[in-house]
């Protein structure tokens, strides 16, 4: 008998959230405080964390649960959202908005108006007793 026999199959999704106007380094922020947490406290933390980033966060979270669903009710797996990880979570640096601001003398600065993309991953930890 291989091992693959004796685990249970993982529901696992993703979700992105791209072109969000906020700073990749404000959002990894709010993504480092989630990562490798459980669904259910990652959503409480994010619900009640006072940073303006945890909205785009929880929302990309809830529809990584919402495609975890999906999968595992089109595959005919069993699904319990209390089981979900945040297994993988990341931001990366989208597009740059240059701006110009006048100065004084005539001059202009620059100002950059950066964006985000939020990456992700939720799974169901592989039970290697077969357990429940």
């Amino acid at each position: 008998m291989s091992t693959t026999e004796n685990t249970t199959p993982t529901v696992g999704a993703k979700a992105q959230a791209r072109f969000v106007r906020i700073t990749p380094m404000k959002v990894r922020r709010v993504v480092d405080m989630v990562r490798g947490k459980n669904v259910q406290e990652a959503i409480h933390i994010l619900t009640f964390a006072p940073q303006g980033a945890s909205e785009q966060v929880l929302k990309t979270l809830k529809s990584a649960v919402a495609n975890a669903r999906q999968k595992a009710d089109q595959a005919s797996v069993a699904f319990d959202e209390r089981l979900l990880v945040v297994t993988e979570a990341y931001v990366d640096e989208g597009p740059t908005m240059k701006r110009f601001r006048p100065r004084a003398q005539g001059r202009a600065s620059r100002i950059l108006k950066r964006s985000s993309h939020i990456t992700l991953y939720v799974a169901q930890p592989e039970r290697k007793d077969g357990g429940r």
